[in-house]
């Protein structure tokens, strides 16, 4: 997938927890199109940890072995058959990859035996669920051959992978500033004026660049936002023509197309949450229903659900028909808005970049480390961007692009306890005791949703 550079990937750390494991088992890497499933597990992991020990069969491309295991969910036949057409004896020290197995879905099935019978083998598999799903709703429909197909639920581990995020877009384009940030967010410090106005430029650059691996690459070979904007270009292109391999009908295929196109204008609007008749006249929510179910398995589109005023835990829906969507890559949303590349890097930036760019990017650092999303609204106009549970407590999240002010989070208040806080913003490091508020600029976001999702955030 990627040229001359050797990308380092976070998701490497769960593929090497699951190697070491001793009740791992199979292993599923899930993801979007084109966010690095592949090198991930081919490049990075497979040939560090196995060097010459690894089977790697493309389910796309390899037309025998997948006709062969279309036919069987037998594990050991599998392993008999992929063994004399590689000549490679597999054993507990091979690593068996199963790429693209949204080509084959009785892999899946077979993995499965591979849990039961050959636990030993260590087993990686990487795909769309989105098409699996697809394969699954039309093999219900009536094909009596496939109704074979089943997901082995308790027989397998998954993982997903999903577009770089800030922090991995640093740890590859600047290590020295990584390093600086990281440790100025551990040691909860502000940056130097200087670095943090260098920080915030790097994230600018990322909400042009965003975290699409090919698109990445292309910026740091080149330092070239042009060139990266064009790998951009051709990817969202990809993303609209492959609305024909998630959908069950032309209907939906139509309509995922123009909901994925109007992401930017539907957060662009006064109220951000998704209104149907924007799109299309005298459409309801549930017209689009499939639609948005797909676009999210696919991880194409993330769904942030509203808060009612008193917010209760766990955290559940509001209703099912107030909800929001993102776009699971920043660069693309970037794309989509239409927004001159040139405005990202200029002094005028401020005034240019409405402030729904840093509320999808947060959203997707949010995602990224298995976060729900979701946002609040009060009776009045008054709302804050994102409300995260974290170790059974609350932490309402502000977003702001400028200094902003904190009338919503007194709103909350009146209705909700919460822990503290959370001030994402372009402003440096710091926390106001009195207010329960922690103001983090945008370049920390990456660790603070690591903390809470790990339950770790301190002050």
């Amino acid at each position: 997938m990627l040229g001359g550079l050797s990308m380092e990937r976070i998701a490497l750390q769960k593929l090497t927890d699951w190697n070491s494991s001793k009740r791992k088992k199979p292993l599923i890497v899930w993801g979007a199109r084109q966010v690095g499933k592949t090198y991930l597990v081919l490049e990075l992991f497979a040939k560090t940890y196995y060097k010459n020990n690894y089977i790697y069969v493309d389910c796309k491309k390899e037309d025998e072995i997948r006709e062969f295991c279309s036919k069987t969910a037998n594990a050991e036949k599998i392993i008999e058959y992929i063994s004399l057409r590689k000549g490679k004896q597999i054993s507990e020290k091979t690593l068996l990859i199963f790429d693209e197995i949204q080509e084959c879905p009785n892999i899946i099935s077979s993995l499965k035996y591979f849990c039961q019978d050959f636990r030993e083998i260590p087993v990686i598999a990487t795909g769309s669920m989105v098409r699996i799903k697809l394969q699954r709703e039309t093999h219900k429909r009536g094909s009596k051959e496939n109704d074979k197909f089943l997901f082995p639920v308790g027989k397998i581990n998954q993982i997903t992978v999903y577009p770089m995020t800030f922090d991995e877009f640093l740890m590859n384009s600047n290590k020295i500033l990584y390093n600086t940030i990281k440790k100025a967010y551990e040691n909860k410090q502000p940056l130097d004026s200087q670095i943090h106005d260098l920080a915030m430029d790097q994230v600018y650059k990322y909400l042009l660049v965003g975290g699409m691996p090919e698109a990445v690459e292309a910026y740091i070979e080149d330092n070239s936002l042009l060139e990266a904007r064009e790998i951009l270009k051709v990817l969202y292109d990809n993303y609209l023509s492959d609305m024909e391999l998630y959908q069950a009908s032309q209907e939906a295929v139509l309509r995922s197309r123009v909901l994925f196109q109007n992401i930017y204008k539907e957060l662009n609007k006064e109220s951000k949450n998704f209104s149907p008749g924007f799109i299309e006249e005298k459409s309801k929510t549930r017209d689009f229903a499939t639609s948005i179910q797909w676009l999210t398995l696919a991880h194409i589109v993330n769904q942030s659900f509203q808060l009612k005023e008193h917010i209760t835990l766990p955290l559940m829906p509001d209703n099912e028909t107030n909800f929001r969507l993102f776009l699971g890559d920043i660069g693309m949303f970037s794309y989509q808005s239409g927004i001159n590349a040139a405005s990202f890097i200029s002094s005028e930036r401020e005034n240019t970049l409405s402030g729904i760019f840093f509320e999808n990017f947060v959203a997707n650092e949010l995602i990224a480390k298995e976060h729900k999303l979701f946002y609040w609204r009060g009776r009045t106009s008054s709302e804050l961007e994102f409300i995260i549970e974290s170790d059974n407590r609350l932490y309402p999240i502000d977003v702001k692009k400028g200094r902003g002010t904190l009338n919503s989070l007194e709103k909350f208040s009146n209705h909700n306890k919460f822990e503290y806080a959370i001030k994402i913003s372009k402003n440096n490091y710091g926390y106001n005791p009195e207010k329960k508020l922690l103001t983090l600029p945008f370049y920390f976001i990456p660790f603070a949703a690591k903390d809470l999702a790990d339950g770790n955030m301190k002050i």
